[in-house]
């Protein structure tokens, strides 16, 4: 399972550094990063995709304060999330 992101910031860079300091604590959770974008016309708009373990432990890692705290701190503005079960098998 996948879980793709979208997340408005106010500085993609400022956001990058949190986003980045934060992926040891993810990964504690079962979340690996599998890639990430910025809009071509838009770089404050992100996408991401994260390899998700257990979608249980991932809703933990999305509930605990210290995401809310981060996102806070990161100037996420707005976002979305979506978990993602493949269709077609990996080629």
């Amino acid at each position: 399972m996948q879980m793709l992101v979208r997340n408005r910031v106010r500085d993609f860079s400022q956001w990058y550094v949190y986003f980045n300091a934060d992926r040891a604590a993810a990964a504690e959770y079962g979340l690996t990063l599998a890639a990430l974008w910025q809009v071509a016309d838009d770089p404050n708009s992100v996408f991401f995709i994260l390899n998700v373990e257990d979608i249980e432990r991932a809703n933990a890692f999305i509930a605990r304060p210290e995401s809310q705290e981060i996102g806070d701190k990161s100037g996420v503005i707005d976002g979305e999330i979506h978990y993602l079960e493949p269709l077609v098998p990996e080629a």
